[in-house]
């Protein structure tokens, strides 16, 4: 058994939602078992668990402390690993349930948004050796300063392909409510199909552009050591899904699908000064201070002598945004000013900056449906258009309608 290889299984929070869907997941597991693997398991907390969590802590002050926080919010995956542990011990096969603490995650000290800068998984190898099944709390670890903290929305993905990483498992298996990973959103867009593979960068673009199927920080851990991960369905465990892995040098500039984030503050900036910056610079301090994430920060030469610029903030990622934002206002205003109802949809993939067809074309389709085009931001692997929230779904039907169903 201790030269069998490692899979590492992650189950999102509706696969841990009841009774039901836990002993559906001990199964699963048993069958990965019996298949000759030594499996470690990954447990998110239960479904719309850690959004009550935080609408209580809310209900105290609308800027609860981060460190409070992580406390509070790292229970919820705790509470899943110990029914899920319980449930397959009663089954017949040991298992232990871990803390990320415990599991040898080791993070720096940003909490609410912490980053895996180290994992020690000897208690994972001891129990693999001893016959046993770990099954860790995801979304969290611990800091040298021996503080609770938590990876971000979606950060059980990161601990589950950070964990296969440093096990070097030979798969790294995520289980949702969907068959693998689709080029759109199903609830939005009826026509949209299932992936067979994608690259490693191709996911990290939809994940970082709000599709919810798979954390972006998790690529980055596959990468090392090729980790090949397999998106499936907990419901259908022998469905295809999608597989994601190392697929560098292999493809045409293609569009693979069409993700968006529904809630997202842009910040656009006048700054007189535009050498010295210091507005930008007061900005980044303050965002330190309040450890309010932003990403898409982008800044050129304006008008007489003025620097303009923009920054996005993602709402899902920032749990105290409503007293940030009034703080900006009190603090920056009018040279800063907060569009709020706002939201991104993004082409993804590979080349798809290479060919100006794709930008131009998504432009012209706006212009055509008159639908103002608030913001832009490109990558080598995206292009992202940020619009009206009211008009965001039209978007992502008229891209997907345009670009992958045409």
């Amino acid at each position: 058994m201790a030269n069998n290889p490692v899979a590492v299984l992650k189950f999102g929070g509706t696969s841990m939602a009841d009774e039901a869907c836990i002993r559906q997941v001990a199964q699963i597991v048993l069958q990965k078992q019996s298949a000759g693997y030594r499996v470690v398991v990954v447990v998110s907390a239960r479904a719309r668990q850690t959004d009550a969590f935080l609408n209580e802590a809310r209900s105290f002050t609308a800027n609860p402390s981060p460190r409070e926080i992580d406390m509070l919010l790292s229970s919820g995956e705790r509470i899943s690993a110990a029914m899920l542990s319980i449930a397959l011990n009663a089954a017949g096969c040991r298992a232990v349930a871990l803390s990320g603490s415990q599991a040898g995650i080791i993070t720096d000290d940003n909490h609410t948004n912490a980053r895996i800068i180290e994992i020690r998984p000897f208690r994972l190898i001891h129990a693999l050796d001893d016959g046993c099944i770990p099954v860790v709390g995801g979304f969290q670890g611990v800091s040298f300063n021996k503080e609770i903290t938590t990876l971000g929305r979606g950060g059980s993905d990161v601990t589950a392909v950070a964990l296969a990483s440093a096990l070097e498992a030979e798969v790294c298996e995520i289980y949702s409510d969907v068959d693998g990973v689709f080029s759109a959103d199903p609830r939005l867009v009826g026509k949209a199909g299932r992936l067979e593979e994608l690259s490693y960068q191709e996911m990290q673009e939809m994940g970082e552009a709000g599709a919810r199927v798979l954390h972006p920080g998790s690529v980055e851990f596959a990468k090392i050591k090729k980790t090949i991960i397999h998106a499936k369905s907990t419901m259908e465990p022998e469905g295809a899904g999608t597989i994601i892995r190392d697929l560098e040098g292999r493809m045409k500039p293609r569009v693979v699908g069409v993700a968006h984030e529904e809630k997202i503050v842009l910040l656009q900036v006048d700054e007189e000064n535009g050498q010295e910056m210091p507005l930008l610079c007061s900005l980044a301090d303050f965002f330190e201070s309040e450890g309010l994430k932003a990403k898409q920060i982008s800044f050129h030469p304006g008008p007489n002598a003025v620097l303009c610029g923009s920054l996005v903030i993602p709402e899902k990622e920032n749990y105290h945004i409503d007293s940030v934002l009034e703080r900006i206002r009190k603090v920056f205003e009018p040279k800063v000013r907060i569009l709020r109802n706002c939201s991104a949809v993004s082409l993804i993939g590979t080349g798809i900056t290479d060919r100006q067809n794709y930008l131009l074309d998504s432009l012209l389709l706006m212009k055509d449906a008159r639908i103002p085009v608030v913001g832009l931001q490109t990558s080598s692997f995206r292009i992202s258009v940020l619009t009206e929230r009211s008009r965001m779904t039209e978007v992502v039907q008229l891209f997907h309608r345009h670009f992958i169903e045409q």
